[in-house]
């Protein structure tokens, strides 16, 4: 699965220099696991065929095979492998030091961040959903993969890091504006930058001194009010409106399946606790152990892409190059 990206440069879908730096980084962020075992292949592919209405959980443990770093995989997430802590909401809203260092880590590892694309596991999502196999997709993820392979049945249920909302008249504006905005207003920020900055998560990278002091933060251009970005920091909640509106879907839903998620978070869990209670099927694909782990009735611990490759290709009669070429020309 490592030289997935070298073959797909081959083929010609990706350059090779994105191709040798995509196979570095899952190495990097993407935990050891021996190869997927044809009998779970084909368990999977039994799983998803039996469905109707199939509602799917994807995690971080997706993304991560696109080069983005999560929390909590064994041995290679952030809290493995350091003692570096997501900001929380009370601080991002109260403490003016941590707000700036935030932004300006923000603003340091956007161009990577927002640069990332789908991986096989994206774009099987949404040929599954092309092909009428799938009908709902909640992701926990906020770096906007599934839109970018084409899904459009689909719940950001954490938001969004390519949104930026203002906290007091709620005006929605492009991360991609804010980024000229902060530019513009910290040029010797900018002058002192380096590209050498280990990755967060989040899109933000981890600074060794404090240059982000004299970071200046952008204010709401309509009223002035406090910008934060369209997503669910840690210590926040889900809006309710939208936790109902899953469960919604949920209902609707005869199976379901968790890709690349512990569900260690509560907001998550709750939607495979919900389908337990409604005597759903229920299925994980993820490297390790899961808090739903007493709840499913098949576990397959193995890599998202290498996995979910294998299933293209039985399931479609097509292999990952078809399945990349075809959905960047929709």
């Amino acid at each position: 699965m490592a030289l997935l990206p070298l073959r797909l440069a081959a083929r010609g879908c990706w350059g090779l220099q994105e191709a040798r730096q995509l196979c570095s980084l899952t190495h990097k962020f993407v935990p050891a696991s021996g190869p997927v075992q044809d009998a779970d292949v084909h368990s999977l592919i039994e799983f998803i065929t039996d469905a109707k209405k199939l509602f799917i959980i994807t995690g971080a443990g997706l993304s991560t095979e696109s080069g983005i770093p999560d929390y909590r995989s064994t041995g290679v997430g952030l809290y493995a492998t350091g003692e570096k802590k997501p900001i929380f909401w009370h601080e991002f809203l109260k403490d003016d030091d941590r707000r700036r260092r935030y932004w300006a880590r923000n603003f340091a590892g956007w161009p990577r961040f927002s640069s990332r694309q789908p991986n096989l596991g994206h774009f099987f999502l949404s040929e599954l959903e092309r092909r009428g196999l799938l009908h709902w997709l909640v992701t926990q993820n906020v770096d906007r993969l599934h839109h970018k392979a084409g899904s459009s049945r689909l719940t950001e249920l954490h938001g969004t890091t390519h949104d930026v909302i203002c906290l007091e008249c709620k005006a929605l504006t492009t991360r991609h504006d804010l980024q000229l905005r902060m530019r513009h207003m910290n040029p010797e920020f900018v002058a002192r930058l380096e590209d050498s900055h280990d990755e967060r998560p989040d899109g933000d990278v981890s600074f060794k001194t404090e240059s982000w002091k004299d970071f200046n933060i952008p204010d709401c251009q309509r009223c002035g009010g406090m910008l934060k970005p369209r997503v669910v920091f840690f210590g926040d909640q889900v809006p309710r409106t939208l936790v109902a509106d899953v469960y919604d879907r949920l209902r609707e839903s005869d199976a379901v399946l968790c890709i690349g998620t512990s569900l260690e978070v509560y907001s998550s869990f709750r939607f495979a606790r919900e389908a337990s209670e409604l005597k759903l099927p229920l299925a994980l694909l993820n490297i390790g152990k899961t808090r739903a782990d007493d709840l499913a009735t098949l576990h397959v611990q193995a890599r998202c892409g290498e996995t979910m490759e294998s299933i293209s290709e039985v399931l479609f009669g097509h292999d990952v190059y078809w399945l990349r070429n075809r959905s960047w020309e929709l």
